[in-house]
């Protein structure tokens, strides 16, 4: 069970590394394509903020506890993805409520802005908001939020876009609740940048920055060298990574660290030693296909 002193500590200490948590039988099925978890890659890279782990679980119940109790523990910064709809296996909500010991509550400010968004369905003319009914009762599932009656309600759930109803809940000081619906996904998360950059290591910093290099040499040749040179940068927080990619003539030497100045002063040795270029994009050395050649 969770103590409104975790939740404070987790909700207001650094952010150094996160966590996603896909959740949905529709991804592991293959019926949906998971996305969002490449597009909170990309922000925490941004960000500075090390992502140390993404999982793609079932909508089941035991998954989801297990799940956000092992990564919220872990993790200073955890999103959930997937699972907050309006049908009976959208259980998000009450899974991760259930693995801190709270209770679902419907959250007034959520409800409101829902009934004032939301625009009528065609297929419900006559829906009433006020009115018991079957289609009521499943939109208020999606305002129905894990709640912590020692906290303060609006501690616990945030609103980050004018135009949309869905708030952001945040359980256990760090576990954010996000919907699997891309566009809201990435809406939602770019909202919270807000949040999450006053306490980051370095709120003025401009992120991680990324060198990439290309070189025509195998891996299994240049292998030594990343070695020692990956021992040498890493006390400078730097990571050397090196990626082969089939069916191509030259492969990809990375240097990822926040401190571009370093990583600069870095290339020429990195590039002599794999006989290779600084490049802007992986495959920028690539030769022309037989088409192209043509033209």
């Amino acid at each position: 069970m969770t103590s409104s002193t975790t939740f404070f500590e987790n909700k207001t200490k650094t952010i150094h590394t996160a966590a996603c948590l896909i959740i949905g039988d529709e991804v592991l099925g293959g019926k949906t394509i998971d996305t969002n978890s490449a597009y909170f890659a990309r922000w925490c890279f941004s960000l500075g903020i090390q992502l140390k782990r993404v999982e793609v679980i079932a909508d089941d119940e035991d998954e989801i506890i297990e799940g956000v109790r092992r990564m919220s523990s872990k993790y200073d910064f955890v999103v959930t993805s997937g699972g907050i709809g309006p049908t009976h296996d959208d259980i998000t909500y009450q899974s991760i409520a259930k693995a801190f010991g709270l209770r679902l509550k419907l959250y007034e400010p959520a409800f409101a802005r829902m009934k004032a968004l939301s625009k009528p369905h065609p297929t419900q003319p006559h829906f009433d908001w006020d009115t018991p009914s079957p289609q009521l009762t499943a939109r208020l599932r999606m305002v129905e939020i894990p709640y912590d009656d020692a906290i303060e309600e609006e501690t616990q759930s945030v609103f980050v876009a004018d135009d949309s109803w869905v708030p952001v809940a945040t359980v256990n000081g760090n576990v954010h609740i996000l919907p699997g619906v891309p566009r809201l996904f990435e809406k939602l998360l770019d909202g919270l940048k807000a949040v999450v950059t006053p306490r980051l290591a370095d709120p003025e910093g401009s992120g991680s920055y990324r060198v990439l290099i290309s070189t025509p040499l195998p891996e299994s040749t240049v292998a030594a060298y990343l070695t020692e040179l990956a021992l040498r940068v890493m006390p400078h927080g730097v990571k050397v990574g090196s990626y082969p990619r089939w069916g191509n003539k030259r492969n990809t030497v990375t240097l990822v660290g926040s401190d571009k100045k370093y990583i600069d002063s870095l290339v020429a040795e990195v590039e002599k030693n794999v006989e290779g270029r600084r490049v802007s994009r992986e495959d920028e050395d690539d030769p022309p296909s037989d088409t192209e050649a043509q033209k």
